[in-house]
């Protein structure tokens, strides 16, 4: 079933159950949203016995039935109407047209388009989750709203089911398996959405940089370094300062404009106009770990998932127009690799099209969003066409992975863009000796590093597969006269470049164990007398399996085969 107007509906309810029970509080939005609703209020904290009050007298509402009545009023009668909420007299001031929509359900009156249910009633299942802070529109400049959120659905299995799948994605929110392992931190004296990695948490990400660099090489990407900042006037010319603006992090030197590195593409053209090219040049591949800085708002800032920094894994392809097809091709077929073959994510892709906001002419965006569009459907690979969505300077192909919980995460972006080497006026000498224009391709695998590390610890809920995991071996002596053989299997794991450590504490054995499994490690190599004197060990996976009698060399050779593999 198609939600979306049922939750719609449902904000309805929620709005006119806290009007009833508090007249005072102001009116915001209240729009359907991917998994449920929301409601914006102005003029009270709400608590969580707030919620639960809110939540019952909804389900009076509905039990009252009132039908969703649709009305068309002059913009003056609705400014009378809604006199005393000026959120909505906000919205009205701003829409186009002499007539609005209102929403009656009972005794609750609301400006919206619809569409809605025919009536309360027909909501049989509903539940508030948790409500947040949010400026109004968005803009750090407007109010502080309060918005609730919500759920409801027609069945209870289905009310039920989601609430299942909440409380297990409340297990793997990779904020408290993140402190739990010691993987990253947010401090406050740092300030918000800027994550600082700790050891365990630079290994994860070394070993992701390193599984990119494997493949840059398959595809000969060149990597390069650029700076975090550059004069503006780069900006300018790239079509970032008009369009992006906003998100960027502008300063004065001097009295001249610079801006904190939002994007990486203008860099990667210095790069390429720093000689004369020739059409046998290209294309030409560069690649690059580069961190970039986006300023988001506070309220939407999320652990690793929504950062100010973040380090894309960023390439850029310089081509002719008659390598296209070859180059996407072999980006799609990469990007299918990783995220189904070795992260074994079910993933689906997107085209999506010209937005409203975006640079350039009509027939070269048709021209580019057909170059794309024939390249996925000459490769047979299924996609939904996403209307509007694309980059400002082109169209995109995007994937979308599916995590263990089914959540889906956008990922992978392929975007193919005429217009900044237009802006930079970027040449290549054909053949015959004229001077062409190439095309660039812009592609990023993981995306955001920090963000693909946060969807993998929700992914594998801190359980990584052992090429990944931060700590893939600790050796646990039984008791103080074995720390010395547990020693010397800690340094022939170390020797191999196993990441291994050694618990040589006094605790008990069933203690380190305990320890161990806590932080999620693949193998637990458990060293006794028995041990020591048959020269073997004992290897309990982290599942509570153990195998006994195991020579060493053999753990070795099948851990290294396992992490080669990259094996989940």
């Amino acid at each position: 079933m198609d939600y979306e107007v049922y939750w719609h509906s449902s904000a309805h309810v929620l709005a006119a159950a806290v009007k009833r029970l508090w007249p005072d509080v102001k009116l915001g939005i209240g729009p359907a949203i991917e998994k449920g609703f929301y409601y914006e209020f102005y003029g009270r904290t709400f608590s969580k016995e707030d919620l639960e009050r809110i939540e019952e007298e909804m389900r009076k509402i509905i039990k009252e039935d009132p039908k969703f009545i649709r009305k068309e009023i002059s913009k003056k009668e609705a400014e009378k109407l809604f006199k005393d909420e000026p959120f909505k007299l906000e919205l009205l001031r701003k829409m186009e047209g002499e007539k609005v929509s209102i929403y009656e359900t009972g005794d609750f009156v609301d400006l919206c388009k619809g569409p809605h249910l025919r009536s309360a009633g027909e909501i049989k299942h509903v539940k508030l989750l948790r409500v947040n802070a949010a400026y109004w529109l968005g803009d750090e400049k407007n109010p502080m709203m309060q918005r609730i959120y919500g759920i409801s659905f027609k069945t209870k299995k289905e009310m039920e089911e989601f609430l299942r799948m909440l409380e297990e994605a409340e297990k793997r929110d990779h904020r408290k398996i993140g402190k739990q392992l010691d993987l990253f931190g947010l401090y406050e004296l740092v300030g918000p959405g800027l994550p600082i990695l700790h050891p365990k948490g630079m290994t994860m990400r070394k070993e992701l940089v390193k599984l990119m660099r494997e493949v840059n090489d398959r595809l000969d990407f060149q990597e390069v370094y650029t700076p975090h900042v550059a004069k503006c006037e780069l900006w300018r010319r790239s079509g970032h300062y008009k369009a992006y603006k906003e998100n960027m992090f502008i300063f004065k030197v001097n009295k001249e404009e610079w801006g904190i590195k939002a994007m990486n593409c203008p860099f990667h053209i210095q790069v390429y106009k720093s000689r004369a090219r020739s059409y046998r040049d290209l294309p030409v591949r560069y690649s690059e770990f580069a961190t970039v800085y986006r300023r988001e708002k506070s309220g939407e800032l999320s652990g690793l998932l929504r950062v100010i920094s973040l380090t894309q894994d960023d390439h850029h392809i310089f081509a002719r127009e008659d390598q296209i097809k070859e180059e996407v091709e072999k980006l799609v077929r990469a990007s299918m690799d990783v995220l189904k073959g070795i992260f074994k994510m079910r993933v689906k892709v997107k085209l999506s099209t010209k937005p409203e906001k975006h640079i350039g002419s009509d027939e070269i965006w048709e021209k580019a969003t057909n170059a794309l569009k024939s390249c996925l459907e000459e490769m047979k690979v299924e996609y939904e066409l996403k209307e509007g969505e694309g980059a400002f300077y082109g169209p995109k192909i995007d994937f979308d992975a599916m995590d263990s919980l089914g959540r889906w995460w956008q990922l992978t972006t392929i975007q193919l863009d005429f217009f900044m080497p237009q802006r930079f006026e970027l040449e290549y000498v054909d053949k015959d000796g004229s001077k062409r224009r190439p095309v660039m391709i812009h592609w990023a695998l993981l995306g955001s590093l920090e963000r693909f590390m946060g969807v993998m610890i929700e992914h594998y809920a801190g359980k990584f597969p052992l090429w990944l995991s931060p700590v893939q071996v600790r050796v646990l002596p039984i008791t103080d006269r074995n720390v010395n053989y547990g020693r010397k299997v800690w340094g022939r794991l170390k020797s191999k470049g196993i990441r291994a450590e050694l618990d040589d504490s006094r605790n008990t054995l069933q203690y380190k164990i305990r320890e161990a499994q806590l932080q999620k490690i693949p193998y637990m190599v458990i060293v006794g007398d028995k041990e020591e004197k048959g020269k073997s060990i004992a290897v309990r996976d982290r599942s509570g399996k153990t195998k006994y009698g195991i020579k060493l060399n053999d753990f070795i050779k099948d851990l290294l085969k396992k992490i080669e593999e990259r094996s989940v």
